[in-house]
């Protein structure tokens, strides 16, 4: 071989090496491009979330303003309010006084309890109290009223056998009963009311319009069980009679779960649409049915109208949808589904399972926002398992812990910003002018969100607290009332007791 040859080698091949180096280096910047352009793209994503679900302080004292002003409207009868401020007939909330024997059927969904509870008075409060849950068959929820309310009639029967010796009622009294009945009802008195529509999976011939207490009544006579249903009830006004049984201070009920909803004690002179003379008490409790608030400044988003359209009840219950247990783990999923299309978030290819609704519930939402290992395993492993995406970045992973953050602390505080519109409603929202008057408002809270989602539940109470202010918050309680809407109903039926003058 050559000089030459050698030489025109050499530098083919320098060349050839030189050629790679360009090559592999613009590989190298397109990649970096590309990551760049991904990063861009995902906090254009992130920047829009954060703007639209923020909720400035300023924000939340307007959305309470208009809680209140919704309040006033339905307690009118405007048949426009979305809050139609339904009229409990509880004028007769626990003393504490009650004594003897009473029963509750609490039915607001796929399964009800019977419960059972001995009331001793002042002195020995809750003497005994039992319970039994019981699972509806599938086939009752679609039957006919007949069928399902003599199932219910029937094991209430079976469960007033199981009365020990030292329960038994004196043969002049009838047992009494208090009703959690949670679905819509046109109530017309404290142990009367009509059904608006049956909702959570039921469809039931022959119901609607007719009196729930009256046809369990004749469902009781059919089994021969001699009992009197003195109270009908939803379950928000039973959390709140068991809330204020325990403490003489509670003013207002919340329920933050699967759904949502609130009840307080209104002055019965505040209440235009009440015709009938007014209560010895001088109160009445109103069940809000505050899921369906809404207003123009609320901080709706796209994400928000997509899941509203695509519910069976579009337009309605807004703020309950923006804020209950049912709804957030699904705007987080379609948070993160814009994130994988547009972004690529999650790999070029879109995980299936991420367009499936709901697929993604609340308690896994709230699982992976607590996670607090260090490289987010525990969250990853939820993505895995739920979503389907096998390998997932520490980058995405902080990045879905962010979109919890921001989704669960929305709703936090417009919750906080609900509950402070009954504050103002009542004039519990500030310190009395009058220093030597101590003021105490309890606000009874109920529900799994609530209850089992920290992060949810300090941020509505941290909100709150701002909200009113250092000194007004002092005075201002929050307490778990767990599971009190079935006691409740047995704590109402004793208030409302045919014998309460005594025979």
């Amino acid at each position: 071989m050559g000089k030459g040859t050698v030489v025109g080698t050499a530098v083919v091949v320098a060349a050839a090496a030189v050629g790679v180096a360009v090559v592999v280096s613009r590989r190298r910047r397109s990649k970096r491009e590309a990551e760049e352009e991904k990063r861009r793209k995902v906090a254009a994503v992130i920047g829009e979330v954060e703007q639209k679900f923020s909720t400035p302080t300023a924000l939340l004292r307007g959305i309470a303003d208009a809680m209140v002003e919704e309040m006033e409207r339905g307690l009118r009868a405007d048949p426009h309010a979305p809050l139609k401020m339904l009229i409990s007939y509880v004028d007769n909330l626990p003393t504490g006084d009650e004594h003897g024997l009473f029963y509750a059927l609490d039915l607001g969904g796929t399964n009800f309890r019977v419960i059972r509870v001995q009331l001793g008075g002042r002195e020995k409060r809750v003497v005994t109290q039992q319970y039994e849950e019981v699972s509806i068959p599938p086939h009752l929820m679609v039957g006919t009223s007949m069928e399902l309310f003599d199932f219910i009639a029937a094991e209430l029967e079976k469960f007033v056998k199981t009365e020990g010796e030292d329960l038994h009622l004196p043969e002049s009294r009838q047992r009494e009963l208090g009703f959690t009945f949670s679905f819509p009802v046109h109530q017309t008195s404290i142990s009367s009311g009509t059904l608006i529509k049956w909702t959570k999976g039921f469809s039931i011939n022959g119901t609607v319009g007719e009196d729930v207490v009256a046809e369990l009544s004749r469902a009781m006579e059919r089994q021969g069980l001699d009992m009197k249903v003195t109270a009908l009830v939803n379950d928000t006004v039973g959390t709140l009679a068991g809330g204020r049984y325990v403490d003489n201070d509670v003013a207002a009920a919340v329920i933050l779960g699967t759904g949502t909803n609130a009840a307080y004690v209104e002055h019965a002179n505040a209440i235009p649409k009440w015709s009938g003379p007014l209560p010895r008490s001088g109160n009445m409790v109103i069940n809000m049915e505050w899921g369906n608030f809404k207003s123009e400044i609320l901080p709706h988003s796209e994400y928000d109208s997509a899941l509203d359209f695509e519910c069976l009840n579009p337009g309605e219950q807004i703020y309950e949808k923006m804020i209950s247990g049912l709804y957030l783990g699904e705007i987080v999923r379609r948070i993160l589904l814009k994130l994988a299309h547009d972004t690529s978030l999650f790999g070029d290819v879109v995980p299936p399972k991420l367009e499936q609704l709901f697929i993604l519930r609340t308690p896994d939402m709230s699982a992976m926002h607590h996670d607090t290992s260090h490289d987010l395993k525990h969250l990853g492993a939820k993505l895995k398992d739920i979503l389907g995406v096998a390998d997932t970045s520490l980058e995405a992973r902080y990045i879905t812990l962010h979109i919890c953050d921001l989704v669960a602390e929305r709703a936090a505080r417009l919750a906080a910003a609900g509950i402070y519109g009954i504050l103002k409603k009542l004039g519990r929202d500030k310190v009395p002018s009058d220093r030597s008057q101590k003021q105490r408002t309890v606000i009874a809270l109920d529900g799994g969100l609530y209850e089992h989602y920290k992060k949810f539940s300090a941020c509505l109470e941290a909100t709150l607290a701002d909200l009113l202010g250092e000194e007004a918050a002092s005075s201002v309680v929050v307490k778990l009332a767990n599971d009190g809407s079935g006691i409740g109903a047995a704590l109402l039926a004793a208030s409302h007791s045919q014998y309460v003058s005594g025979e």
